[in-house]
């Protein structure tokens, strides 16, 4: 193998694409310092800016997702795409990999496929239990395809799946943080249970509305309610939750400290993106999933199903959020029993190590 070998890791798009392949990038610098690495990604997308501050350099594609329905935005979608397959060229001309990676999202197909036409070594990383349109495609041009579920053999060539886990931010699912500092930063007083509910960056409209229908039912429980409302729901929730005067429930935007946040959940109340899932698993946190309803293929409810069929999960439709999502909570929290057979079986789930699993399968390529 060469002595400084160079990667390009393409995707993006969202948070769940995008941590995982700065996972990976960091894995790859903790085997060899000297690894020269490259992002690729979708322009005005979250890994423009996380990307940078994680270290790392990366360039944009003009690139979006087809819409499912004939319209004129896919006119311009096709002109983009056809921009992003010449841009990648460029990139691969100039930067000369030994091997591309990709993590899904919008800017993996373009680079990783033309990578694959010049016969540089690719890997693909398929995060859910139902693989999107552009993983179906590329799986049958690239080298090697990392999983972290099963029966992923019925989309893929069975004789090029390794199951690695998905790789998860390193802080997160290594916490060193004491009690007191999570005590400290939430606010908290100590000994009190206490449910975490997160809804993405954005934030999840449906989960929300949830909390805000039962504010003064959670506000009369004995238990701390951490909730994360999103960037979009952030102002409308606080101002009711000022109304209430609850004083057991800590709202914020965005959840910087997620170790801390994670420490502190007895429950996670969660949508049911890979990510988030495989975070759940390695720190056996008990969960109830509300899969987002607005995703290819429906892969967050297939998520969330595989783990509800071991008992390591409880679902919530999206839809019956409002009615539903509260009360389970409550009847969750105030359950010990419960909580500690979903924690055990969703920790049977876990794989771990899946950062440096998954580079190592990348320099295993260029060797």
């Amino acid at each position: 193998m060469k002595k400084n070998p160079k990667i390009i890791i393409s995707g993006g798009g969202t948070g769940g694409h995008i941590f995982p392949a700065i996972a990976i990038a960091q894995a790859l610098k903790r085997i060899n310092q000297d690894i020269k690495i490259l992002f690729v990604g979708a322009k005005g997308k979250i890994e423009e800016k996380r990307v940078p501050e994680a270290g790392f350099k990366i360039k944009l594609l003009d690139i979006r997702g087809f819409e499912r329905k004939i319209s004129f935005e896919n006119f311009k979608n096709l002109f983009r795409l056809f921009k992003s397959i010449l841009k990648s060229k460029k990139i691969l001309k100039e930067f000369k990999p030994d091997a591309v990676v990709g993590v899904g999202g919008y800017a993996s197909g373009p680079l990783v496929y033309v990578a694959t036409k010049k016969g540089i070594l690719a890997l693909i990383q398929e995060q859910n239990s139902y693989p999107g349109i552009t993983n179906k495609i590329l799986s049958k041009r690239v080298n090697t395809i990392c999983v972290d579920y099963d029966g992923l053999e019925r989309f893929f060539p069975k004789e090029k799946i390794i199951h690695t886990g998905n790789p998860c931010r390193h802080r997160i699912v290594s916490p060193e943080a004491n009690k007191d500092e999570v005590l400290s930063f939430f606010d908290l007083k100590p000994n009190k249970k206490l449910i975490l509910c997160l809804g993405g960056s954005g934030g999840a409209k449906n989960i929300n509305d949830s909390i805000i229908k039962n504010i003064e039912k959670i506000k009369e429980q004995d238990f701390y309610f951490i909730w994360q409302t999103g960037k979009n729901y952030f102002e409308e929730s606080k101002l009711e939750l000022k109304k209430s005067a609850a004083t057991n429930i800590k709202i914020f935007a965005f959840i910087s400290r997620m170790d801390l946040a994670y420490k502190a959940a007895s429950v996670v109340i969660s949508r049911a993106g890979a990510g988030t899932i495989s975070e759940l698993k390695l720190l056996e946190k008990a969960s109830i999933l509300v899969p987002s309803p607005n995703v290819a293929e429906d892969h967050q409810t297939k998520n969330a199903i595989s783990l509800v069929n071991k008992n390591a999960a409880i679902i919530v439709k999206d839809k019956e959020a409002k009615e539903k999502l509260i009360d389970e909570a409550i009847k969750l929290i105030n359950n010990p029993e419960k909580i500690n057979e979903l924690a055990i079986n969703i920790g049977k789930e876990k794989i771990e190590d899946s950062d440096i699993k998954i580079a190592k399968e990348v320099l295993k390529l260029i060797k």
